[in-house]
């Protein structure tokens, strides 16, 4: 496992944002585990954000991008502080845009995004949180879309989230991530995966964080609800 997602496993236990023990989800699931990106609320923690966000892309994706979008509303600071910590890591200045979910209808900025104007010839990489349906990227491509004035004139490099639950979407055995590149045809990757942080704190770890009852709780939600 590269260092920087142990790092990043770290970081997201010393902020609070994931946490183990019995959560209710959106879904009604009752999960083992819960992630709340709304947890990191400092500016320390949001520079330390946007360099993982920013190491991640880099890997997965190389340095041809143009414009990272993050959907709102948590998404809107994602973007921004990838672009600022991809510009002093990298040496390269990416755009950042932002959907509104109200389109201003005044002023120099208005319209449905903020921030840049996608617009045709752009490469875009997608920003979120987390995914655990899929549902998101329904509301969030054909926004991206409106923007092109000739078909195929936007390219979406890909979409990169936090952490990559490996639960199965609604009506498949497959995980959110994987449903996305699927039905959409650009790469859905995540920062770090659930089978990364059980290797990292339980397998090969001290099993403080994941005990024996949590890895068991986590197996039983996984032979229920995980992606095959």
């Amino acid at each position: 496992m590269e260092q920087y997602k142990k790092e990043f496993i770290d970081f997201m236990l010393e902020c609070q944002v994931l946490k183990f023990g019995s959560f209710t989800l959106k879904s009604g699931r009752q999960s083992p585990f819960f992630m709340n990106a709304g947890a990191y609320v400092t500016g320390s923690q949001l520079k330390r954000l946007g360099e993982y966000y920013a190491k991640a892309i880099h890997d997965n994706f190389g340095d041809d991008i143009d414009v990272f979008f993050g959907p709102a509303y948590k998404g809107i600071p994602l973007a921004v502080v990838t672009a600022v910590a991809y510009s002093e890591l990298y040496g390269k200045e990416i755009k950042y845009c932002c959907d509104r979910k109200e389109e201003k209808d005044h002023g120099a900025d208005k319209g449905a995004l903020l921030g840049y104007k996608i617009k045709d010839g752009d490469k875009v990489v997608i920003i979120e949180d987390v995914t655990t349906s899929g549902k998101s990227i329904e509301e969030t491509y054909p926004k991206i879309k409106a923007q092109e004035t000739t078909e195929g004139g936007i390219k979406i490099v890909g979409e990169i989230v936090s952490l990559d639950r490996r639960e199965r979407a609604p009506d498949t055995t497959k995980s959110a991530l994987e449903t996305i590149t699927e039905k959409y045809g650009f790469p859905a990757k995540a920062i770090v995966s659930m089978d990364e942080v059980i290797d990292a704190l339980y397998t090969n770890g001290d099993k403080k964080v994941i005990t024996d009852e949590i890895k068991t709780q986590i197996d039983s939600y996984y032979a229920e609800w995980g992606a095959k």
